[in-house]
């Protein structure tokens, strides 16, 4: 049986949720990111992209380039909000989905014709349905594996379908330039180029031990995507290995009080996505970076494993004030758990009145995030007197 696999990603997603939710943005520039100074660009709008923006690019340089770009704070709330249900709409076609981030994922419908349809008809009531309900545009490749879905809908952006029949593949690839290869970035561009290679179809003519002796295992898997072949699997997902946040400051930060704080928020919003996975993480891990861009990580494992806010913040604040380098001011700061256990699995905690009454506490505030995102509720200890409470990027 042929596989058909659809890839789908979501258009200019984080921008077009901010049009979205206000109709007075859309149709203008806009860019999602961090502070102008030190902060980067999560997303833009296609209005923006047409003066030259792009994701990762600075905020002061993405600003230049585009003086008009109305710039909004990253919600990641939000965005979790509408991926969910963009994802249940997924889930509905098939079991088989491999999410690939918040706003994009492989879908495997080998075999529901009978059920749904054609492949492609899958994709257009996919795409139907989720402008109905979110108001939201996706862009769909459909093909026999998932290197070719995903370049099918990279090359119909946005609000497209592209379908690539088995016997369109070989006329479609030869014609494109070797960028388009997953892998092949700015470095090994540059190393094909001096071989003179800058298209598919010069690409092919290589035999697979040419490509092996200059790009060491990277050549064989080239070998097999310039000829459309690619047999990954689509995999639904697993247990994560980390769960963490981080953030970045725009002003660096050198008062104990002020990186205390700037610990729990991270161990409030660690430890609620830990929860919400249904895991405790055995080993936390603090990284610290700082003002000279130099960094350093710390691990500590506790046997119980951590899911609760408290033991997250004092575990962490430990290691800062362990191993945090004389007084040297701090750009960012995160912290990372993994090692995971089920919540119900392992040794039980001591005082179970007073975790019982944390873990009421961090139920709530988990409630109350998951409705209005980070920022729905705070504790108190974040809100008194920072002095860095409007110094933050958006987190990662």
């Amino acid at each position: 049986m042929q596989r058909a696999i659809i890839h789908l990603d979501m258009d200019a997603f984080f921008a077009s949720v901010e049009q979205l939710d206000d109709p007075r943005l859309a149709g203008q520039p806009v860019i999602v990111g961090g502070s102008l100074d030190r902060g980067v660009v999560c997303a833009c709008s296609y209005e923006a992209r047409a003066y030259g923006v792009h994701s990762a690019m600075a905020m002061a340089k993405a600003v230049r380039l585009c003086p008009s770009a109305i710039v909004r704070p990253v919600r990641k709330g939000r965005y979790q909000e509408v991926s969910r249900q963009i994802f249940a709409i997924f889930g509905e076609y098939t079991d088989r989905v491999e999410p690939l981030s918040i706003d994009e994922a492989f879908l495997d419908v080998s075999g529901c014709e009978r059920l749904l349809g054609t492949p492609p008809a899958i994709a257009r009531a996919i795409i139907a349905r989720v402008k109905q309900e979110t108001g939201l545009t996706v862009s769909a490749g459909v093909a026999q594996n998932k290197f070719l879905a995903k370049l099918a809908s990279s090359r119909c952006k946005p609000a497209g379908l592209l379908v690539l029949e088995p016997e369109q593949v070989d006329a479609y690839l030869l014609s494109l330039p070797i960028e388009a290869l997953w892998g092949v970035g700015p470095k090994t561009a540059e190393q094909l180029h001096r071989h003179g290679i800058r298209s598919v179809a010069e690409l092919r003519q290589l035999e697979r031990s040419s490509l092996e002796t200059r790009l060491g295992q990277l050549g064989g898997v080239l070998y097999e995507l310039c000829r459309g072949r690619d047999e990954r699997e689509v995999e639904r997902p697993s247990e994560p290995h980390s769960i963490g946040a981080e953030e970045t400051f725009t002003a660096d930060l050198s008062a104990a009080e002020d990186l205390n704080r700037e610990l729990l928020q991270l161990a409030v919003k660690v430890s609620g996505r830990v929860r919400r996975a249904g895991l405790r993480g055995r080993r936390l891990t603090l990284k610290i970076k700082y003002a000279d861009f130099s960094q350093m990580s710390r691990s500590r494992t506790v046997a119980a494993g951590l899911a609760t806010t408290d033991p997250v913040f004092q575990t962490a604040k430990r290691l800062l004030l362990d191993h945090r380098q004389g007084q040297r001011p701090v750009r960012l700061l995160g912290i990372y758990l993994a090692d995971f256990v089920t919540e119900t699995s392992g040794q039980q905690a001591l005082f179970a009145d007073d975790q019982a009454s944390k873990r009421s506490l961090d139920a709530a505030i988990d409630t109350l995030q998951e409705r209005f995102g980070d920022a729905g509720i705070k504790r108190a200890t974040l809100l008194e007197g920072s002095s860095s409470a409007n110094r933050r990027k958006p987190p990662r």
